[in-house]
């Protein structure tokens, strides 16, 4: 089947793109957050594409006030990948690699968008991810991250938050490859084991730098995909000796600080100390959501919505195990302290023996 994209110079096999190989799992992702150098107000938006299961879907997520709103979209992709819109929400790419841009208009539930994403530092690809369980792959994809910020505005039940390059930050990343989504796979994998996921991935933003790390790890502790990287306008610096210590919260899955060590090649230690701020739940996004899980089919075009109260979400809830955490970031180097913002994004599912998990779902003590 032809579709708009065959028209470019893009095919990487002999099929039209409207085929994506023959993993049913295969994916293809947007995401994107946001937020004010100075403030409460947190966006973050997202929109996948998943060829095999013919469905395409997107959320878009603000936290302001203590609440977090959450909309919701699915639709039938018809094959058609170059589409890239779902009821409210809206993606762009204006310049590829520079420039991207997302909406949402959403009138009954009072939520409205209009943001362009424009890069602080080049775009970047993570080491690629590859995790097997016996013979059955459960992740190989490729993500590339960027850290950004953003002109535009969004509105929650008719206040307006404006956001210039000036005064906002944030980060965007894609991603596409193999990872599970749509329904759970029937047939019991012999090799699967107990539930294990160990993930944290830290991109920060500072007045003329920005830095990235990320920490896949098994259940020993023994990591299987990890990066460390400084970025500047013009260039980045990958730093393989990276690594991170976390003291959690009491009762819960979420670090109550963070400190992450860069031993630069050929330069001077870095130390990036995290202190979170607030919590933004990526069950909003559709992880682990009971009803918009990603790659969900929900017919033809399908739109939902809900709210947190972020004082009333409990810890303890395994979906809600998956954050972003808002943080200050502290910067030590040379003598030097930057001072700047970003996200620490923490997903901990059981064992983890360097913090003392031991369960699917036990709590720091």
């Amino acid at each position: 089947m032809l579709t708009k994209a065959d028209d470019y110079p893009i095919h990487q096999t002999a099929e039209p793109v409207a085929y994506s190989g023959t993993n049913r799992n295969f994916y293809d992702r947007y995401f994107f957050n946001g937020y004010h150098r100075d403030g409460d107000v947190f966006f973050a938006g997202a929109l996948g594409v998943y060829p095999h299961l013919n469905v395409m879907d997107a959320a878009f997520c603000v936290v302001k006030g203590g609440k977090q709103y959450n909309v919701h979209a699915s639709r039938t992709l018809h094959m058609e990948r170059l589409d890239t819109r779902v009821g409210p929400v809206e993606i762009e790419v204006i310049e590829p690699l520079k420039v991207l841009r997302i909406t949402c208009s959403d009138p009954d539930n009072g939520i409205a968008a209009d943001l362009t994403f424009t890069l602080r530092c080049p775009a970047f690809e993570e080491p690629r991810f590859t995790r097997r369980l016996g013979a059955m792959t459960m992740m190989d994809y490729t993500r590339l991250t960027q850290n950004g910020c953003y002109d535009g505005w969004l509105e929650v039940n008719g206040e307006r938050t404006t956001f210039t390059q000036a005064d906002s930050w944030g980060t965007r990343d894609r991603s596409w490859g193999i990872r599970p989504v749509g329904e759970r796979d029937p047939q019991p994998n012999p090799y699967a084991g107990a539930p294990q996921f160990f993930w944290l991935w830290a991109p920060v933003n500072f007045e003329d730098c920005a830095t990235f790390y990320h920490l896949n790890a098994d259940a020993a502790g023994a990591p299987w995909n990890t990066m460390g990287r400084i970025s500047t306008a013009e260039h980045g610096t990958e730093v393989p000796a990276s690594r991170s210590e976390l003291v959690y919260q009491s009762g819960t899955r979420h670090a109550r600080s963070a400190e992450i060590v860069y031993d630069v090649p050929g330069g001077e230690r870095a130390v990036l100390t995290l202190e979170p701020r607030q919590t933004f739940y990526m069950k909003g996004l559709g992880y682990g959501h009971p009803d918009w899980n990603h790659g969900s089919y929900h017919g033809e075009l399908e739109t939902g919505f809900d709210v947190f109260d972020l004082d009333a979400m409990s810890p303890a809830d395994p979906t809600h195990f998956h954050i972003q955490a808002i943080c200050d970031a502290t910067l030590e180097q040379g003598g030097r302290t930057r001072r700047g913002k970003g996200v620490l994004e923490q997903l901990v599912i059981g064992a983890y023996a360097p913090y003392g998990f031991r369960e699917v779902a036990d709590l720091a003590p």
